[in-house]
């Protein structure tokens, strides 16, 4: 494993268990709250909680108005249209199979960040891309590549990939030295202005649900209790961790932990809605941490 602190491999290790969960939840909520309410829901309740820590972020003297592009940006990407596009995978999708195919992040943050940044891959962090992405597509074909000839892909599973390439772009915007990134901010204002701003896109996506009649909500204990989860672990305390491991380990080695979530996902699958992992799923997760371990190398050899 590369020189990286123990704090740094914590902070990567907790967001993705917190996602995971976030996975969990998402599903089971499923038929209790349509997924744009519960993603507006959801981020507004965070920003109600966070405004406490981070309210001066408003203030007119604030760099939030000195960076507002930037950060309508960020909070399209990182807050927005990235937990809309999940929870409505979410619909027609696995919590196992959505955060499998959001492993295929590393080829796409090596991808982004050569091609917009500028940051040549290594030979061996394409070659552990590459691993992992054979992993997703033993996923993507239950484990018979055989079917890619004769493949239908849900609706669910094209959203997911899609919101896992708006992430690698909102992760490597917030690790670039020099342009408003966490190092520069005190947390929980850069956190608010993501919040605020993703809370308002959302609620763009959220009048569009509406007015199609889609939107609905079914409020009881148990709901409750799930969607107040989401707004503050996988929410508040996973993206704080995530900028703190992005700007710890860099975007790309962060985004091979990413490939935790699917492992913590089929645990807590199996614990939680007795949809336990199978042979394929087993040998897909084999492929992740041997993707994990041949990047990380390769951070030593750079």
């Amino acid at each position: 494993m590369p020189q990286i602190p123990l704090s740094t491999v914590f902070y990567l290790t907790l967001a993705t268990l917190l996602w995971a969960g976030n996975a969990i939840s998402g599903r089971v909520l499923v038929g209790s709250i349509s997924p744009i309410t519960l993603s507006a829901v959801r981020w507004g309740l965070a920003a109600l909680m966070l405004l406490p820590l981070g309210w001066k972020v408003l203030k007119p003297s604030s760099a939030l108005w000195q960076n507002k592009g930037r950060f309508l940006v960020l909070g399209l990407l990182g807050v927005g249209s990235y937990n809309v596009l999940l929870y409505l995978a979410l619909q027609t999708s696995t919590a196992i199979n959505v955060t499998l195919i959001g492993a295929s992040m590393p080829i796409w943050m090596l991808f982004i960040g050569a091609v917009f940044y500028k940051v040549r891959p290594t030979l061996l962090q394409m070659l552990g891309a590459v691993v992992s992405l054979v992993g997703v597509t033993i996923v993507l074909t239950r484990g018979e590549p055989t079917s890619l000839l004769s493949m239908e892909v849900v609706m669910g599973d094209l959203l997911i990939m899609l919101a896992t390439i708006l992430w690698a772009f909102y992760s490597w915007m917030i690790s670039r030295p020099g342009e408003s990134t966490e190092r520069q901010w005190p947390w929980a204002e850069f956190l608010m202005a993501q919040v605020l701003i993703g809370f308002m896109w959302t609620m763009l996506f959220e009048g569009a649900e509406i007015v199609t009649g889609h939107a609905f909500i079914d409020l009881n204990y148990w709901t409750g209790a799930l969607i107040i989860f989401v707004a503050i672990g996988p929410s508040l305390i996973a993206y704080r961790c995530w900028g703190l491991g992005v700007n710890g380990a860099g975007p790309t080695v962060a985004a091979f932990f990413a490939n935790l979530i699917p492992l913590f996902t089929a645990l807590l699958s199996a614990a939680i809605l007795g949809d336990p992992p199978q042979l394929f799923h087993g040998l897909a997760f084999a492929l992740i941490v041997i993707g994990i371990l041949v990047s990380s190398t390769a951070k030593k050899s750079s």
